[in-house]
């Protein structure tokens, strides 16, 4: 997979749960494996690698592709930490007085660690600029994507779905 263009790394945890909502265990477990992996390579440092491990530790029910859990739609639903997130030839632009930094991703996988408002989160990932296979940690604002495809998924323990009423 080619190395996502990031630049706005942090290599510190800040794993907070959802304003008011008890996170669902599943999610609690791949938070923490992830906090437990800040700075450090996860399997190959690809960027699935870190969802992959997360979910797998969390005893998460899953695909073992990319059917992470069922589908989030982040404008209707809340987003938590431990949820997954996947890019797909995603732009993302951000602005400030003095500069613009632009990001682009392809086939990206990454694990949302903090949610500050809806569409306002911080991401936890690797194989991405400046840490390379490291894992760190990134701000990513939904009214910042220029274009491309998002896509959230939220975790299932073993044998439970919510979208199949299980």
């Amino acid at each position: 997979m080619r190395m996502a263009s990031t630049l706005l790394l942090i290599m510190v945890p800040l794993l907070v749960p959802a304003q008011g909502m008890e996170l669902p265990a599943v999610n609690q477990r791949v938070v923490d494996f992830v906090n437990s992996r800040i700075g450090t390579k996860v399997g190959h440092g690809e960027c699935w690698d870190l969802a992959a491990e997360a979910l797998n530790t969390a005893g998460a029910k899953w695909d073992g592709a990319y059917g992470f859990g069922d589908v989030v739609d982040w404008r209707k639903q809340e987003v938590l930490p431990g949820d997954i997130v996947q890019f797909e030839n995603v732009f993302v632009e951000h602005r400030s007085d003095r500069m613009v930094m632009r990001e682009q991703y392809g086939l990206h996988t990454a694990v949302v660690v903090e949610v500050k408002g809806q569409g306002d989160y911080v991401l936890a990932h690797q194989n991405v600029k400046p840490v390379g296979k490291k894992v760190g940690i990134a701000p990513l604002l939904m009214s910042e994507v220029r274009s491309g495809k998002l896509r959230f998924y939220r975790p299932l323990d073993q044998g439970w779905s919510r979208s199949k009423g299980e």
